[in-house]
């Protein structure tokens, strides 16, 4: 994900129905929901999750833990088309020739998330190279230790975070 406020997002209807467009930056300033992303959870073969955290100069959640890979869903672009963008740009995964999966897809709103977002897994055993813009390190954990890391040690994570981690992990 980056943080081009020029970016131009979809907004949608209650229904994930393309009603309109807008700047990424005025969608944040208006604290709208309705609008899609794409998240990846990266998944070892022990189990583990494989989860970076954000540089310090992000404008959001700066220096908090992450998902493996996320970002928003551009105008014109699908979700799978955003996933397999984010996938390269953020970790330089090529997920054209590895094998992934929808493993959830969540309205805006439900379950206190954010907004309409689909949610992929992939099963990697070598932590990607990822993106040093992006993220700033990396930690294999399950679920349990990534939620323990998060609620017990107070580790900053991005919002929607451990909330995915508890519907779709434990």
């Amino acid at each position: 994900m980056t943080d081009d406020d020029d970016e131009i997002l979809a907004l949608v209807d209650a229904n994930d129905k393309i009603i309109g467009s807008m700047r990424r930056g005025e969608v944040y300033e208006k604290h709208l929901k309705n609008i899609r992303v794409v998240n990846c959870f990266i998944v070892n073969s022990e189990g583990k999750l494989w989860v970076p955290r954000r540089t310090k100069h992000k404008k959001l959640f700066p220096g908090a833990l992450d998902l493996s890979i996320g970002g928003h869903v551009s105008y014109g672009e699908t979700y799978e088309l955003a996933i397999i963008k984010e996938a390269r740009e953020e970790a330089n995964i090529d997920l054209t020739k590895i094998p992934f999966a929808e493993i959830g897809y969540f309205k805006a709103g439900e379950h206190g998330l954010h907004c309409f977002q689909k949610i992929y897994q992939v099963t990697l055993d070598d932590a990607p190279a990822y993106n040093p813009s992006d993220f700033s390190e990396y930690y294999w954990l399950t679920p349990k230790e990534l939620i323990d890391k998060i609620e017990k040690d107070k580790d900053p994570a991005k919002g929607d975070l451990p909330v995915l981690v508890k519907i779709l992990y434990l």
